[in-house]
């Protein structure tokens, strides 16, 4: 699966993320939570995503 800046991915626990970094092939940096008032850059992996549900067009 090939993960791109600015995707929305679910994650294996049930939350969902936006990728905002890709570091390389497996590693991300991502934004959770419910909006900009609760939100938590992480670092996941590429085993943390289970899918992506959506890409904007203009994605790099």
């Amino acid at each position: 699966m090939e993960i791109k800046e600015f995707d929305d991915v679910v994650l294996k626990d049930g939350r969902t993320a936006g990728i905002v970094e890709v570091l390389d092939s497996t590693h991300f940096l991502a934004d959770v939570g419910d909006g900009p008032s609760n939100w938590e850059n992480i670092a996941i992996e590429l085993k943390d995503i289970a899918w992506v549900y959506n890409r904007p067009n203009d994605s790099k």
